[in-house]
């Protein structure tokens, strides 16, 4: 297990090694960040968004939280996404799950978990929904791996109706929303084909979505 002191150890090695690969970089990330993307994704820890996308500081704004939820009262999140869309003038938001996620895990199983149930309540009414579809598949890692998958669409569709987006696309602002998954298995990232750029295609997402 890593101390401390070996962090701001690892911290000295990095920033030299990329000021070595990139003279400059630091001094050129203070001026100014311009990121074309937005991750939206889970807050665990296998999960490093900007070494998932090989990009490098600056490139990629990062929103983070148990299972990539998209909530409407969550000011931080919304914050985010609209200092993201308004200034940085990102293009591409991606809503980012991935497979065997712990939060995703916890909405399916019928016991209580204090106060995290909470944030879960809209995973839990969507597994409620589906759970009849679900109980088809072989097993309980597949329903879990099924529902991250679910999950992710259900966000895209919350990300897409948020008043940012929605005045965006009012305004012919080209922003586009994703919905991919990673596998924390083999380092895979996978695009599930979720993608909205207006609302005609919100709604047909929102159509085969309801329909599951």
């Amino acid at each position: 297990m890593k101390t401390l002191p070996e962090l701001f150890e690892n911290n000295e090695e990095w920033r030299h090694q990329i000021e070595k690969e990139h003279p400059g970089f630091f001094e050129q990330l203070v001026g100014q960040q311009k990121p074309r993307f937005l991750w939206i994704g889970c807050a665990d820890s296998r999960v490093p968004a900007n070494e998932i996308v090989g990009l490098m500081p600056g490139e990629l704004f990062v929103h983070r939280n148990v299972a990539n939820l998209v909530n409407h009262t969550d000011l931080n999140l919304l914050s985010v996404l609209q200092f993201a869309v308004e200034v940085l003038e990102v293009r591409h938001v991606m809503v980012v799950g991935h497979y065997g996620c712990g939060g995703v895990r916890a909405a399916m199983e019928d016991q209580p978990h204090g106060l995290i149930d909470n944030w879960l309540r809209q995973v839990r009414e969507l597994y409620l929904r589906n759970r009849k579809d679900l109980k088809q598949l072989p097993d309980e890692e597949a329903r879990v791996d099924r529902m991250c998958e679910l999950n992710v669409a259900r966000q895209v569709i919350n990300v897409a109706n948020t008043t940012v987006v929605q005045e965006a696309w009012r305004r012919d602002q080209p922003l586009s929303i994703h919905g991919w998954i990673y596998s924390i298995a083999n380092g895979r990232l996978q695009d599930l084909d979720l993608g909205v750029n207006n609302n005609p295609e919100l709604r047909t997402l929102e159509a085969d979505s309801y329909g599951d």
